[in-house]
C-alpha cells in the first residue's frame, strides 16, 4: 500500500463481504482487499466496485485476491465467510 492509508481486508467476497467492502469504500476509510477461495470471484468484485469509484470519489485502491499473503499488514481483518 503505497497510499499511506490504513488497509482493511475482508475475507469472503459473498453477498455480504461485497457489500461490507462497498460500504467502507463509500466511507472512504482505508485501502480494501478482498479475499475469496475463488480468486476470481474476488478479483470480479473488487473490479466492478473500482469501476465505480469515481461515483463514490473514492481515491482509495479495491484489489481482490485469493491469497492470504496479500492481506498482511492490515490494520483491520473482517471475515465474513
Amino acid at each position: 500500500m503505497t497510499s499511506g492509508r490504513r488497509k482493511i481486508a475482508v475475507i469472503g467476497a459473498g453477498n455480504v463481504g461485497a457489500t461490507c467492502a462497498f460500504v467502507l469504500a463509500q466511507m472512504k476509510v482505508a485501502d480494501i482487499v478482498l479475499l475469496d477461495i475463488f480468486e476470481g470471484f474476488a478479483k470480479g468484485k473488487a473490479l466492478d466496485m473500482s469501476q465505480n469509484s469515481n461515483v463514490l470519489n473514492y481515491d482509495g485502491t479495491i484489489t481482490g485476491t485469493a491469497d492470504y499473503n496479500d492481506i498482511a499488514g492490515s490494520d483491520v481483518v473482517v471475515v465474513t465467510s
